[in-house]
């Protein structure tokens, strides 16, 4: 068998054939462009690259137009870890010498020697793939959101904590449009304690607002009108307009979440993986498709159940040496889906008496609730394995089975 390697960058890459002893059959440099991938293609054949017998081929990234390039046809690509390919290194050579055309006879070295030990890219669908990017970057602007929400909610803590105090009662606070439009109207609490009933009702019909608009005004202006420490008026002119600086940033990171939600819940019903996915308890189409993102489509990605908990991060993980053994949760692991896999287990917990139960159970013999919630992901992504390699629906008797009696006391 031939074996390739590239070593990837920016601007160019450098590639590397090896045969079956380790004799260096090629090298090439080519360019990040359409060119250099024809002249990566063109030495791939030349060494006996068909679409029956392709070259696998080793790189230290899974994402990118090479490797959308490389996955053509029936090619298998493997995806090296960067730190695995420098422990590789030091198999040949000790001198911590490195250059990048090294650097892929090493990738090449890696599938000679131990290709068994690794695993290809999976054989997603295009439209998995497209859920998965769409989820991704879903959950990307809402982690952005939030962030830029903390430093918005630390700001107004110096200077405008009546507008803290007024959002305090709305679901998600200062990302709602009628928190963002006061903000607009009224950057520092001066402006706000002038704002008449009018002029708020209009601010809260502009966000959207269609219910209890008086009574919200009414609560607004008694809110503001209220006795509050000021800064000084140049100091407090000076941070309105640095809060509304900041504002700009979240109104446009609100949009970007939204409009991205749309995308995925236009997206992922298409999916055949969709109807299973939704069957199971606390899943709803955002969660399900980021669940789908990190898990893929193909089937035969994951070997049994215990891999894919492993890759989720749920399973724990023996450390055993001498005398000396302890069982701790697992430190590398797929963070998306394990920050997806804790979400569905809490949220299961109120949807699911089967996962209520399991979860007392758990808290009963002494497990804290991080460690309960993850030993109840554990349990229904091995159940979401089966489902999807067996194409069947979630059931709640067939996954929790017990008694009638820990049945009603769970739902109880």
């Amino acid at each position: 068998m031939i074996y390739c390697g590239v070593d990837w960058a920016e601007r160019t890459h450098d590639v590397a054939l090896v045969d079956d002893t380790g004799t260096l059959l090629a090298k090439r440099h080519i360019t990040d462009d359409p060119a250099g991938y024809q002249v990566l293609l063109e030495l791939l054949a030349e060494y006996g690259d068909t679409e029956e017998n392709p070259i696998p081929v080793a790189i230290e990234t899974s994402r990118g137009l090479l490797v959308a390039v490389l996955r053509t046809g029936t090619r298998k690509v493997f995806a090296i870890n960067p730190m695995a390919a420098a422990r590789y290194r030091d198999r040949h050579s000790v001198s911590r010498k490195k250059s990048d055309p090294g650097d892929a006879l090493v990738l090449a070295n890696i599938l000679r020697t131990d290709m068994h030990a690794h695993r290809p890219l999976p054989g997603d669908s295009d439209l998995g793939r497209a859920i998965a990017v769409l989820a991704r970057a879903q959950q990307d602007t809402l982690w952005n959101r939030q962030q830029i929400a903390n430093q918005l909610r630390s700001l107004l803590r110096e200077y405008y904590p009546a507008a803290l105090e007024a959002f305090a009662t709305w679901a998600n606070g200062l990302c709602r449009p009628e928190a963002r439009e006061l903000l607009k109207v009224a950057p520092t609490p001066s402006r706000a304690a002038r704002l008449t009933r009018v002029q708020l009702q209009a601010a809260l019909k502009r966000a959207g607002r269609k219910r209890g608009i008086g009574a919200e005004a009414d609560r607004l202006r008694d809110v503001f009108r209220a006795a509050w420490a000021h800064q000084p008026p140049l100091v407090e002119d000076a941070l309105g307009k640095q809060m509304l600086a900041l504002l700009i940033q979240l109104e446009a990171a609100c949009t970007a979440a939204d409009q991205l939600a749309e995308a995925v819940e236009e997206a992922f019903p298409q999916h055949p993986d969709a109807e299973i996915l939704l069957s199971f308890p606390g899943l709803g189409i955002q969660l399900a498709a980021r669940i789908l993102a990190e898990i893929g489509d193909d089937r035969a990605r994951f070997a049994d159940a215990r891999g894919l908990k492993a890759y989720a991060g749920s399973s724990p993980i023996t450390r055993a040496s001498g005398k000396k053994s302890s069982i701790t949760r697992r430190w590398v692991k797929n963070d998306r889906l394990n920050h997806a896999g804790y979400l569905w287990a809490f949220s299961a917990l109120r949807h699911s008496p089967g996962a209520g139960a399991h979860y007392r159970r758990r808290r009963e013999v002494g497990d804290w609730h991080a460690a309960a919630q993850r030993n109840l992901f554990n349990r229904m992504i091995g159940q979401l394995y089966h489902c999807l390699q067996h194409r069947k629906l979630f059931d709640e008797n067939t996954a929790f089975p017990a008694s009638g009696q820990e049945m009603e006391k769970a739902a109880a």
